[in-house]
């Protein structure tokens, strides 16, 4: 299941286990791009929790974690950063990072 993350939700979420977060925002044509990836590995792994946060709503978590270029792909394990994928991949690519 996607999760929409946000500032009041996002410590908890990382925490839980390993993370897949898709810092993106509407206007983004790449980040359109890579929403359908990011929507399968969601429905299809139950063994990660995969959310997402657009940066224009959430401008707190977007400087928190330095995200320059969009859509940047962030797993945190046990909270901490494990991996960044920055810009358009495709989804074998994402998997292989996770």
């Amino acid at each position: 299941m996607l999760k929409k993350l946000n500032s009041s939700n996002f410590e908890t979420e990382i925490n839980s286990n390993t993370t897949l977060v898709d810092f993106y925002a509407d206007w983004c044509g790449p980040c359109k791009m890579i929403a359908p990836f990011i929507e399968e590995i969601a429905n299809e792994r139950n063994d990660i929790t995969v959310g997402k946060v657009n940066v224009d709503e959430d401008t707190v978590l977007a400087i928190k974690y330095n995200i320059v270029s969009i859509p940047t792909l962030i797993i945190f394990k046990d909270g901490k950063e494990k991996s960044r994928i920055v810009g358009f991949r495709p989804k074998e690519a994402i998997l292989s990072e996770l």
